[in-house]
Formats: C-alpha cells, structure tokens, sequence
C-alpha cells in the first residue's frame, strides 16, 4: 500500500491539546544508565547518553519525535546553545512553525553511543583503569545504539514515538526501531539511507579509518592527553566531505577558481577554492570530534544489514509502523536504488510505505541544507498522521 501527501497543513484545525512552546535556548542533558549486552557479547555495566528535548510532551504522550543524527552530528540538534549561542545542525528544520514544529511537537534527539559529544564512547573514562578507554571501547552497532535510545525513552515514560527521524546513519536507527521496537514507533521517516552500505560506502569509510590509523600520533587510539592524530582526522573528513556534495555543487561553488595566495605550509603556489575549502572543513572537524569515535561509528554503518541475511518478509512482515522514505535524485553517496530497495521490500510485505525521491541538486547534504521541497514533504506528512490521532 502507499498513502498519498497532498493536504497543506494548517495548525489551526489541530485541537489544542498541546501546549506552545517557544524554545529559544538547547540545554542538552547528560545522563548515566545501567549497562546492557551488546551485540559484540561485551556486557557494558553502564553508560552516558547526552539528550536535548525541545517543546512539551502531551497528556497523551503521543506527540514525541526522536530525531536521529548521522555520522558527525550530535544532540544539539536544534535552537541556540545556552552555553556556544551556536545553533542545533539542524535548526533550519526543527523549532516552532519549522518542518518538525515543537509547538506540536516534543522532540527527543540523543547523541549515539559510540560518540564523543557527551555520549559515552572511546574517549570516556574507563572505571576500572581510571583512564580513557581508546580502542578497548567495545564496538558499538546501530542496533545497540537504538537499544541504548530505548532505555532514554523509556526513562522519559513515553511508551510509543509518534516517529523516529533521521538522515544517513540516523535513516538506520530509524529503520532500526521499526523492525526492533515494532511496538514503540508509529512513523519511520529515513532520509538518504540504505538497509546495507554497498562495496563503495564501505570503501570511502575504510579510507577515512586508514588516514587515521597511519597518522604516527594515533597510537593505535591511546592518544588521550597527549597529541591528539589531527592529520588523519582531518584527511578522514575531507575524503568524506567530498562525497557529501555533488558534482553539480562543486562546480558551481568551487569550479576550477584560485585562491589568491597560497597557505605557506602548502607545496605549491596553486591554491585552488576547493583545496583551500577542504582544508577548512578538516580543520574546524577536529576540533569538535574524537578519532576514535570516527573509527567506531563508521564501523558501525558499515556493519549495519538491515536484513542480515533474512527474507524481507521475516523482517517486515511483523512491522507496524508506517514508512515515509525519501532521497535525493543527485545523492551518489546513499543513491536513490538504495531506497528503492528499502520500498520494493516494503511493498511486496503489504507494508504502509510512501516514497519521495527529491529533485536537488547537492547531493547527500540535501537534507541538512535548507530544502523547501523537504519542508513540505515531513511537515505535511506529519501533520497530516498527528491530526488523525487528534481527531479520533
């Protein structure tokens, strides 16, 4: 089956069960939680997740979205920092009136497990050592990220998540929760995602992991206190950067422009625009992100397999949630075959799926940049499910 997006939204017919809630400022939360078995056999005795939430949680605790980050991405997912006054990465979507309205809804956005931004991860004390963990951090998959989520939501006392969202790695949590917690979600929204990284997804992560590794500073990830291996990150982001854009925005930002005069470390005198714009990306990255979380959570999409060597229909068909899958014409990092994939298999189960491949012209980071198309898409989608629960 397939359910069409027509209907504009419009707040005014929305019952007034949800209280406004004008959020101006992100106050992300820290919080410890008993441990679990991960999918590694490891037995974690416990664990930190650092979550924001913006807007209210109805009477009915039926409005809660969980927004799921990708790779670099982080908590801070939308508002100003009390702290940074920065905005969330994805503030052009998410806040009062926004694509995810927080007048409507509570949204939950937690940092993953495996992370370095207040979530634990490599760069966490150890209690047993005393000292950082580095690479003995036991590895960390999407399901035992999703499975760390729960017990956040669970601690928040909200049974079912009206949806899970989210691009990329956060397209996996989502589909993650909808084959795992078939109970505890309503609507799975994955943007630019797949059920399994291809031979080239995992090619490109395996060249970021590598300049990390090679960097002598690395010390095979017990760097903690002392140089930090800023080369080999910065080389990992701006291999990645370049398969976030596309050809069509290279060209058009960068073209074959020259800078007017050289970095003095640079060998040559050429400087091109783009060369000088990559530098900057891996410059400003490593001083916001841990190597080694770098190494474990590109592990982790790259172990990801939706199916794991099942049928579709011994993963989907017990599914309930409602899917609204979406890519981008121009993404040749996540390229829309993947989720066509995703929505063929959904279909041949009888499953409630819509698809939107989008007509952009900046590739992977089409869902991050402001996009009126998305907008459109989610907050009709949204709108349009919410106010069936509202009028029944």
């Amino acid at each position: 089956m397939s359910s069409e997006l027509t209907q504009e939204p419009n707040s005014s017919s929305v019952s007034g069960s949800i209280t406004s809630s004008k959020t101006i400022e992100a106050n992300v939360i820290i919080k410890e939680f008993p441990g679990f078995k991960l999918r590694c056999g490891y037995e974690l005795a416990k664990y930190d997740l650092a979550y924001l939430t913006l807007g209210v949680l109805s009477e009915a605790k039926d409005n809660a979205i969980l927004i799921c980050h990708s790779l670099s991405g982080n908590a801070h997912v939308a508002a100003r920092d009390s702290k940074s006054g920065k905005l969330g990465w994805w503030d052009v979507h998410v806040g009062p009136g926004k694509t995810i309205d927080t007048d409507l809804f509570f949204v939950i956005a937690i940092n993953v497990l495996g992370g370095c931004n207040g979530s634990s991860g490599p760069s966490s004390i150890d209690p047993e050592t005393g000292k950082a963990y580095g690479m003995t951090f036991p590895p960390v998959s999407v399901q035992d990220i999703v499975k760390s989520q729960v017990v956040l939501i669970d601690s928040l006392e909200i049974e079912t998540l009206f949806a899970v969202v989210g691009g990329s790695l956060g397209g996996m949590q989502a589909m993650a929760w909808a084959t795992e917690y078939q109970d505890r979600i309503s609507h799975c929204i994955p943007i630019a995602s797949c059920m399994a990284h291809s031979a080239m997804q995992i090619a490109f992560n395996e060249i970021g992991r590598e300049a990390i590794i090679s960097d002598p500073k690395w010390k095979k990830g017990n760097y903690y206190g002392e140089e930090v291996p800023e080369h080999g990150l910065s080389v990992a982001r701006m291999v990645g950067h370049v398969t976030y854009l596309s050809e069509y925005a290279m060209r058009q930002k960068f073209g074959r422009r020259v800078q007017e005069q050289s970095k003095s470390n640079n060998y040559f005198s050429t400087l091109f625009s783009v060369e000088s714009y990559l530098q900057h990306q891996g410059e400003s990255f490593v001083r916001r992100f841990d190597p080694n979380s770098y190494l474990y959570i590109t592990k982790a999409l790259d172990m990801f397999d939706l199916l794991e060597g099942k049928s579709a229909s011994d993963v989907f068909d017990s599914v309930t949630a409602q899917f609204l899958v979406i890519s981008f014409d121009s993404d040749w990092l996540y390229p829309p075959d993947q989720s066509r994939d995703l929505v063929r298999a959904l279909k041949r189960c009888n499953r409630m799926v819509s698809y939107v491949n989008l007509d952009t012209q900046y590739g992977h980071d089409s869902f991050l940049i402001e996009n009126t198309q998305l907008k459109q898409i989610i907050q009709n989608y949204l709108f349009q499910n919410y106010r069936k629960i509202d009028n029944s």
